[in-house]
């Protein structure tokens, strides 16, 4: 049964206009019984990474990329947290493998649960244009900027769209910008939820 804070969090629309998450993404968060902290995280991420794919698709739109992947893995990337609440208020990583592993028990996609292990592991060298939006997303919901995180972002965006980097780098800068002039209502979100069911 789901708790009624959880189901706010996942469904209020009332403080910000947060986009749902993907249905399916939003019952393993209702199976878990997450806390609703983690929910309203996931919201806010989600919306960002939202956002980031109409722009992409406006912005570069010969860049191919499967964009349902990055709404789902930033609508679960911090799943594991379930396991690893501690982390909802302080740091720690052991929340990215079992994510990833508690995805895949429960049936995901590995193309799917990969977010969990990946969005703080930008530097591997499996790593995707996907997998590098939904850590932006995870970053820029709450204004914060990685130099090395975006210039990765610009490399491979420059690559495929055949811009100067300089370019990629002023339409990616503004576009990151108007986002994060939203990051205290995103916190202020996030925070109303407790870390407890």
């Amino acid at each position: 049964m789901t708790s009624a804070v959880l189901e706010h969090a996942l469904t209020d629309h009332t403080e910000l206009p947060l986009r749902p998450l993907p249905e399916d993404a939003a019952e393993v968060l209702r199976a878990l019984d997450a806390p609703p902290r983690l929910a309203a995280h996931l919201r806010a991420v989600h919306d960002v990474a939202c956002q980031l794919v109409d722009w992409l698709k406006t912005t570069f739109d010969t860049v191919q990329f499967d964009a349902d992947s990055v709404l789902y893995g930033a609508a679960t990337h911090d799943i594991g947290k379930v396991l690893h609440p501690a982390e909802l208020s302080g740091p720690g990583s052991a929340h990215e493998a079992d994510g990833y592993q508690l995805l895949l028990d429960r049936g995901v996609q590995e193309s799917k649960a990969r977010f969990a292990r990946t969005h703080a592991a930008w530097t591997e060298s499996d790593i995707e244009i996907e997998d590098l939006l939904v850590s932006l997303a995870d970053k820029i919901w709450k204004a914060k900027r990685v130099p090395e995180l975006e210039q990765l972002i610009v490399q491979r965006l420059a690559a495929i769209s055949r811009q100067e980097p300089w370019q990629v780098f002023m339409t990616l800068d503004e576009e990151l910008d108007r986002i994060a002039a939203d990051a205290d209502q995103r916190l202020a979100f996030q925070a109303a939820y407790p870390i407890a069911t």
